[in-house]
This record gives C-alpha cells, sequence and structure tokens, in this order.
C-alpha cells in the first residue's frame, strides 16, 4: 500500500492552488494600469481606436479578477486546514496584513469596479476615468499587502517569540517593510506588467496577422514593444538589486539558484547542470569562469558560499530552484532581445507588417505567465525548508490532525474544480479575444 505523505500533499496542494491564483492577479495589475493609459489617451484625443481597445480589455479584465478572487479565497481556508500551526504561530504578524489588503485594497477595487464595467453613458467620462485610476491603485495596494507579508516570511523581522512560542509584533514599520520587500515589491509590479504587455502584445500581433483590427492591432502592439523595449531592461536591474539582497539575507538560496556547492572565489556562473542533491555534485556543467562572482559581489574575485556550508537539512531543494532560476531569466532575455528587435521593425517601417515577428510575438504571449511562475518557485522553494525563514519550519507549520488521504483526496478535487473552472474562464478569454472588437463598439 501506497503511503501518502500529508505533509508533501499539502504543500503540493497550497503550491497547486497558489500557482493558479498569481496568474490572474498578475494579469489585472498590468491590465488596469493599461487601461488607465488607453482611457486617458481616448480623453485627450477622442480617437475612437483607444476606446475600442479598452472596450475589449475590460471585458478581459473583468473575468481575469473574478478568477483571481475566486482562486484567492480558496488559499485562505487551507491556512485552517492543512496549515493550522503555522497560522497560531504567526497569525499575530501575517493576519493584520491579509486584514490590510481586504480593507484598503479589495473593498476599493469592488467598490469601483462596478462603475468601469457599468458606467458608460451613466457617468461622465471623467468620472469614469478616475474609478479606472482608482481600480489600477487599488490592484496595486492589494500587491503591496500581499508581497509584505510574503517578503515578511522571507526575510522577518519586527517580533518576539512569546513563551507560548507564538510570534508577537514589536514593530510594524520592520514588519511591513522588512529588508527583502522593497526589491520583490518592484520586482513583482514590474513582472506583472511585462506579463500583461506580451499578451496585449501578442493579441496585436493575432490581429495583424489574420488582417483585423488593424488600427486597434498597431497600437496595442506599440505598445507592448515600448514596455519590452523600456521595461524589460529595468526588470533585469531589479532582479541585480534582488539578488544581492537575497545573498545577504538568504545565501542558501542564491548557493541553489547557482548551484554551488563549494564555497568558491571567482565562482563562474553555470549555465547549465544537473544539480545532484545526494551526492552534493552537478553533472555535465557549462561554466563561464568568473561571472557569477562578478553578478552576485560586483567583484571578479568575489566569494560566493556554497551548500555544503549549511546542514543538509538546511538546504534548498537544488534542482528546482536552479532550474526554475535559468527558466525565468532566460525568459526575461527573450523579452529584451524582442524588444529590441522590434523597435528596429518599427523604425524601418516593418512592424506592422512582418509576419515572423508577429509570429513570435503570438508565441511569446504566455511567456511573461510561465516566467512569473518560475520566478514564484525560486522564490518560495528556495526558502524551504522554512515557512519563515529561520524562524519556523515547514514540517512543523502542517496541522497535526491531518493524514495524507484526506489531503489527496481534497488536492484531486482542487485539480478537477479548478480544470473545469478556470478552464471555462480561460476558454471564454481567447473566445472574446478571437471575437476582436465588438460590432456595437465601434463608435462612440
Amino acid at each position: 500500500m501506497i503511503e501518502l505523505d500529508p505533509l508533501l500533499l499539502a504543500r503540493i496542494q497550497f503550491a497547486f492552488t497558489i500557482s493558479f491564483h498569481i496568474v490572474f492577479p498578475a494579469l489585472t495589475i498590468g491590465l488596469a494600469s493599461f487601461l488607465v493609459v488607453i482611457e486617458g489617451l481616448w480623453l485627450k484625443t477622442n480617437n475612437r481606436h483607444y476606446y475600442e481597445i479598452y472596450k475589449l480589455w475590460i471585458k478581459i479584465f473583468a473575468v481575469a479578477f473574478g478568477m483571481g478572487v475566486v482562486s484567492g479565497v480558496v488559499m485562505s481556508y487551507q491556512f485552517g486546514t492543512n496549515w493550522s500551526v503555522f497560522s497560531d504561530r504567526v497569525g499575530n504578524v501575517i493576519g493584520p496584513l491579509m486584514g490590510f489588503e481586504v480593507l484598503t485594497a479589495f473593498f476599493l477595487e469592488a467598490s469601483f469596479l462596478g462603475i468601469m464595467l457599468f458606467g458608460w453613458g451613466r457617468v461622465s467620462p471623467r468620472m469614469h476615468f478616475i474609478a479606472t485610476i482608482i481600480v489600477a491603485i487599488g490592484t496595486l495596494i492589494s500587491a503591496f499587502w500581499i508581497i509584505s507579508a510574503n517578503s515578511w516570511m522571507q526575510t522577518p523581522q519586527g517580533f518576539e517569540i512569546g513563551l507560548d512560542g507564538r510570534l508577537y509584533p514589536t514593530n510594524w514599520q520592520e514588519i511591513i517593510f522588512n529588508p527583502s520587500f522593497p526589491y520583490r515589491f518592484l520586482h513583482m509590479v514590474t513582472a506583472a506588467y511585462l506579463t500583461s504587455a506580451f499578451v496585449i502584445g501578442g493579441v496585436g500581433a493575432f490581429y495583424l496577422w489574420n488582417r483585423r483590427h488593424r488600427p486597434q492591432a498597431k497600437i496595442m502592439l506599440s505598445m507592448a514593444t515600448l514596455m519590452a523595449l523600456f521595461v524589460a531592461p529595468i526588470q533585469v536591474f531589479i532582479g541585480d538589486l534582488h539578488g544581492l539582497n537575497t545573498l545577504e539575507y538568504q545565501p542558501a538560496k542564491i548557493a541553489a539558484m547557482e548551484g554551488i556547492w563549494d564555497t568558491e572565489k571567482s565562482a563562474g556562473l553555470r549555465l547549465f547542470a544537473i544539480p545532484d542533491q545526494k551526492n552534493e555534485m552537478n553533472h555535465y556543467e557549462i561554466v563561464i569562469p568568473h561571472l557569477a562572482s562578478l553578478i552576485l559581489t560586483h567583484s571578479l574575485e568575489g566569494e560566493v558560499k556554497g551548500l555544503k556550508e549549511w546542514p543538509k537539512e538546511d538546504r534548498p531543494p537544488v534542482a528546482w530552484v536552479f532550474f526554475a532560476f535559468r527558466i525565468m531569466v532566460g525568459i526575461g532575455f527573450l523579452m529584451i532581445t524582442i524588444g529590441l528587435i522590434s523597435t528596429v521593425y518599427y523604425f524601418r517601417g516593418k512592424l506592422f507588417e512582418s509576419r515572423p515577428l508577429h509570429a513570435w510575438w503570438m508565441l511569446m504571449m504566455p511567456s511573461g505567465f510561465i516566467a512569473l511562475l518560475a520566478g514564484w518557485f525560486v522564490t518560495e522553494i528556495g526558502r524551504q525548508p522554512y515557512t519563515a525563514y529561520g524562524v519556523i519550519r515547514t514540517a512543523e507549520s502542517v496541522s497535526p490532525a491531518i493524514i495524507g488521504p484526506q489531503v489527496a483526496w481534497s488536492l484531486l478535487a482542487f485539480v478537477v474544480m479548478y480544470t473545469l473552472v478556470f478552464g471555462a474562464g480561460s476558454y471564454y478569454i481567447l473566445k472574446l479575444i478571437y471575437k476582436g472588437i465588438p460590432k456595437g463598439d465601434q463608435h462612440v
């Protein structure tokens, strides 16, 4: 009989649900700001194409927003069912941060989303634009609190441990603005903007490929090109700063990301390797000498600690972190490349005519989501074996009463229901994209 490990299954269940959840808020964060820009341009220029683009993407935004809310609600229940010890011990710190997100962001978004969706002709254009701005601000406030809570789990501070083992806040400023928060917040928001930009650019390329909605498609692809050209390199810069911060506060995670087992000076960058955690080594390494030290310490002679500096039980799962990091970085450089090439094509007057480039943009549509999930895996798996880094272990956080078969059945139910519900939602979004600009919205 197969023995089902409740801890492993609980981790898989949470990873599954949060992987679904993160996709939709990331899309809505980017789309909300995009809609602000598009509506602002429409109000300024009175160009009907901006209005038509808004009417298309507001529907997609609404569907993604709804799926984000539904997927987020499910996760909160797992804190009580599967992770009750964690909730009990750190609830005094994490609970208020999650509550602030609801009070300051979700209510704001929910209140003005109705005006965005149904306010056309019922409120003035200026009031509708204000509602769009408020919803966009709400998405950023929501990201602020969620990333603050998660960043605290990465770099916890501003608390004391009571005699009962619970964590009690001592400094809310230190809790909210913990050491990794500024870098992770900027990194996440920028990732959301890039994710949305490549979806929008891919849709524009799709319409150009099919010779539909050309004026609107040109606007969408042009704006996506600007994002790829300027924001993708900024993301690399933010990622570098984030890496330096992680090296200071979570050096074991960095060692796993780089696949470094022995402490090295002038450490080489492993472009490829197959980490072997059992034997504490890599197979089939392809290394660029000195480059890891240069990136991480900004010195060719800099020292990078290896995984052997930590006991085996304190090391994260290396292969997952190593490969996920390379997927994220690889996609980032692909984004920069297509941004540069598209800019060259734009100035040559070929951006809107090159079918191979349009095909590339369509292939890049899911790239932001893949990079986002890969980066999330690096962050969360790299934090192991802790839920709150250095404070409480994952094995100590799980509910004591759960049993393997129960978690397995609930995980199976999640897989089935998520496939049906979010599959239907995603299909509807694709259907909206394929349908394009509704005929009734061709004129204002």
